[in-house]
């Protein structure tokens, strides 16, 4: 089994010689073939925070006020109006204003002077007010108000309690940023992502966890001594699938994100990786060797029954889902070099989708429209690309080096990735038109393998 697993690594070594993402992964893989280490440690409930960065931003970002919301009470654990402008900051479509420079505090609508804020520059302004309810929760009431035609553009009523005051802010957030911009915003979802901490050659602890897109309520759902990888969100946002080498061998594993509770579903001789789960979630999309050579299988998660999608001789890996589930995207060097193909997950002929975009592709996944890849393509060094699946053009919006594991956010806005970094492998994000950009980063150890989680129902 091992010698197996070591001759397939070697293939995919040299299918993808100059590829940061597979000679990683098959370190990995060489590691565990080579060290004896410690099983997955029990489920814990925290995790070490993301630190964001924003590297670039729009020249014409909104100039917006957030002013601290009123409240009568103890002080709170969150401060909702702060993170209400840091979300709209970080976004980079915004230019939030700093409290200390806020001309004046107006928590209702008869309290402001429009003249000032007309003076200061801002376009609109968001006020609002917290009071408690009888159970011991939280009324978060806000009001968007444009600043030239003194109307309200939003204005909601928000339950929450103290544990969630946070998420309250984030989708206050979303609800600014689509109203102002006209594209649902996606403060208020998650990422996954996996961490590593080398404290030796043989001497790693692997982590997959998830955290709020701001990086906060970090939680790890899986600590282990043996690699972790791919981890995929199911379209309801309530499991993880992932790769997991904990039994010497990869297995992909299906996790309850709430409760901890986790099952092997695909294993088994061979190399069984990178999980996608379809649309409707009962199915995953896998690439498994159990004939002897790397192909695409899709499995029902219900019945485990698996149809194999693809025969060739050449290696077929990364399955992708379009929204519609209508279509498979998967990498394959079969012409040569790898590129991005398509098949129906009911089976059926191949074809070539990356024509034209330079000698290596890899990795893709679909916009949540399906009308574009956002995929790996290679040249003289690994960035990330979106390619027009219309038009078939493709366009790089990334600069550095050694970019991999792309993945779109839920609203379609911006794509998160992994990179280098002055720290080793740190997660980024970028506009879809590469105008935006953020990092980031942990402050020990490094993080890789992100995934952006869906909306939150």
């Amino acid at each position: 089994m091992n010698r197996v697993y070591f001759n397939k690594c070697a293939n995919s070594i040299s299918f993808s010689r100059r590829s940061f993402n597979v000679v990683t992964r098959c370190l990995w893989i060489f590691s565990v073939v080579l060290a004896v280490m410690l099983g997955p440690q029990a489920q814990a409930v925290g995790g070490t925070p993301l630190e964001i960065r924003i590297t670039q931003g729009v020249e014409s970002a909104l100039p917006i006020a957030v002013v601290p919301f009123q409240w009568a009470g103890a002080p709170l654990p969150e401060d909702i109006a702060q993170i209400i402008s840091n979300d709209l900051t970080r976004s980079g479509r915004f230019k939030s204003m700093p409290r200390a420079d806020l001309p004046s505090q107006p928590t209702d609508v008869m309290q402001i002077n429009f003249k000032d804020w007309r003076i200061v520059g801002m376009d609109n302004l968001v006020i609002g007010q917290i009071t408690a309810t009888s159970d011991g929760g939280f009324i978060v009431e806000f009001r968007l108000i444009d600043i030239f035609t003194g109307k309200q553009i939003a204005g909601f009523q928000i339950p929450s309690h103290s544990s969630n005051l946070r998420l309250t802010a984030h989708h206050i957030s979303d609800i600014i940023f689509e109203n102002l911009l006209g594209t649902k915003g996606a403060f208020s979802t998650r990422v996954a992502y996996v961490t590593v901490d080398r404290k030796g050659p043989k001497d790693s602890t692997y982590r997959l966890q998830i955290a709020d897109a701001d990086g906060y309520n970090a939680k790890t759902i899986l600590e282990s001594r043996h690699p972790v990888l791919s981890p995929a969100w199911s379209p309801d946002g309530n499991q993880l699938a992932y790769v997991s080498f904990e039994d010497r061998n990869s297995a992909i594993y299906l996790q309850d994100v709430r409760t901890g509770e986790r099952q092997k579903v695909v294993f088994g001789e061979g190399i069984n990786s990178s999980p996608a789960f379809s649309p409707d979630g009962r199915k995953l999309a896998v690439t498994r060797s159990r004939e002897g050579n790397p192909d695409i299988y899709v499995v029902d998660l219900a019945s485990k029954e698996q149809q194999r999608l693809t025969t060739d001789s050449a290696i077929d890996t990364e399955a992708a889902w379009s929204p519609d589930g209508q279509t498979i995207v998967f990498t394959s060097d079969r012409g040569g070099s790898p590129q991005i193909y398509r098949v129906s997950p009911a089976g059926g002929p191949q074809q070539r989708v990356t024509f034209n975009a330079g000698e290596y592709n890899a990795r893709a996944s679909f916009s949540p429209d399906g009308k574009r890849l956002v995929m790996v393509t290679g040249g003289s060094g690994f960035r990330i690309a979106v390619f027009d699946l219309d038009g078939g053009r493709s366009e790089v919006i990334t600069q550095a080096s050694l970019d991999e594991s792309p993945s779109f956010a839920p609203n379609g806005s911006m794509i998160i990735y992994a990179t280098m970094g002055g720290r080793g492998t740190e997660l980024a994000a970028t506009s879809i038109d590469g105008t935006v950009k953020q990092r980031l980063a942990l402050q020990n150890g490094q993080v890789r393998e992100p995934a952006w989680g869906p909306f939150r129902k």
